[in-house]
């Protein structure tokens, strides 16, 4: 018989616990063999679909290109091999330079020769030179170059002003239109503002006496003899390829200044064309500037692979003072060798066209300039 007045006896706590445990809902429970089969194979259908997934985003990836390596052209093959041959010939080169200088500095012990040292060089200034000969880079042709060729200008500036400062008696170095795009691509060379050179804004025909200016031009009648102290000899700072052929020398008779020529032809024979970019023009006449005569000062920058000869009555011939007269009318209008859109060349019957060297003559670095 039951009692209904007794009261149930407590359960155990572990036993509560255990009853707790087995009262879990069902999807927190551990699974049952069948569930863990359909577990793998649903894992194995979505490993399967992400794969599948990759594959074709892999496959979209190559057809845009974005994993798929870009192919050169062979244009930038040439490029590449010309550059790694460059760069293994870079030790050679630097060697050969070297030995250049050491036999130099051996051949001017021999003669007594004092070469000025590093020292003094640093301390030849325009301001301190003996040589007060003017040279002036027109840059006011910024609107006729590319970015290529305006950066291949500026290079050229930059070796102007080197050659000028291992002399011991500089020319006296301006740059004229130096605003705009010329001065933007030269404010990439840090320190350019501590060179020694005059950096003008102004326009040549501003800064500088009308008769004081003699532009060269290879299209100009009229030769530079010699180097004078009162007259600033005006370069053609353009590179443009030979595109704007005689320009220089329409834009001095528009200008009405006088313009002349380098006398290539006076003392070379040549055996094809020649073009020389705005830094051989001042090497040249820095050359003539330190005594050398305009034969010499020739030999010594045209490429001898060009096949430049002296002709022989100018052998002992040296530079003398003065301007030669116009040849056209007579007059006593001083006019000079010209280098047109920043180089000069001369127009000599040749039985294969010039082939053009990059960084040198031709017009890969400077527009030519005609019959000089």
């Amino acid at each position: 018989m039951i009692d209904m007045d007794a009261q149930p006896s407590p359960i155990p706590e572990s036993q509560s616990e255990e009853n707790k445990i087995q009262n879990v809902p069902n999807d927190t429970q551990p699974l049952e063999p069948k569930h863990e089969e359909d577990l793998e194979a649903g894992n194995a259908t979505m490993k399967a679909e992400h794969i599948e997934l990759d594959d074709s985003q892999s496959e979209q990836d190559s057809s845009d290109g974005t994993d798929k390596p870009q192919q050169l052209s062979k244009r930038m093959l040439r490029k590449l091999r010309k550059r790694e041959q460059w760069i293994a010939n870079l030790p050679a080169k630097r060697a050969k330079e070297r030995q250049k200088m050491k036999l130099k500095r051996q051949a001017a012990r021999e003669n007594n020769v004092a070469l000025p040292s590093r020292k003094i060089l640093k301390q030849a200034t325009m301001a301190n030179s003996a040589c007060k000969v003017r040279i002036a880079i027109d840059l006011d042709f910024d609107d006729l170059m590319n970015p290529r060729d305006l950066g291949k200008c500026v290079k050229q500036l930059m070796r102007c002003y080197t050659l000028n400062r291992r002399v011991a008696n500089p020319m006296q170095l301006y740059f004229t239109s130096f605003n705009g795009k010329s001065e933007q691509e030269m404010s990439k060379n840090n320190g350019y503002s501590n060179w020694d050179v005059h950096f003008e804004s102004r326009t040549y025909t501003d800064a500088f006496a009308k008769e004081d200016i003699v532009y060269l031009s290879s299209e100009s009648d009229n030769l530079v003899t010699t180097l004078d102290d009162s007259k600033v000899y005006i370069i053609g700072g353009l590179v443009d390829h030979n595109a704007h052929k005689g320009l220089c020398h329409r834009l001095a008779e528009e200008k009405n200044v006088a313009h002349a020529q380098l006398p290539i032809s006076e003392y070379l024979e040549l055996k094809s064309r020649k073009v020389l970019t705005i830094d051989h023009v001042f090497e040249i006449l820095l050359g003539v500037s330190e005594g050398l005569s305009w034969k010499d000062a020739f030999l010594k920058v045209l490429p001898q692979r060009k096949g430049a000869v002296g002709k022989a009555e100018h052998d002992e011939e040296t530079n003398t003072p003065q301007l030669s007269e116009n040849k056209n009318n007579g007059s006593n209008d001083s006019q000079d060798p010209i280098t047109e859109n920043s180089a000069i060349s001369t127009d000599v019957p040749a039985s294969r066209p010039d082939k053009t060297a990059a960084g040198s003559v031709d017009h890969n670095d400077g527009a030519s300039v005609e019959n000089l």
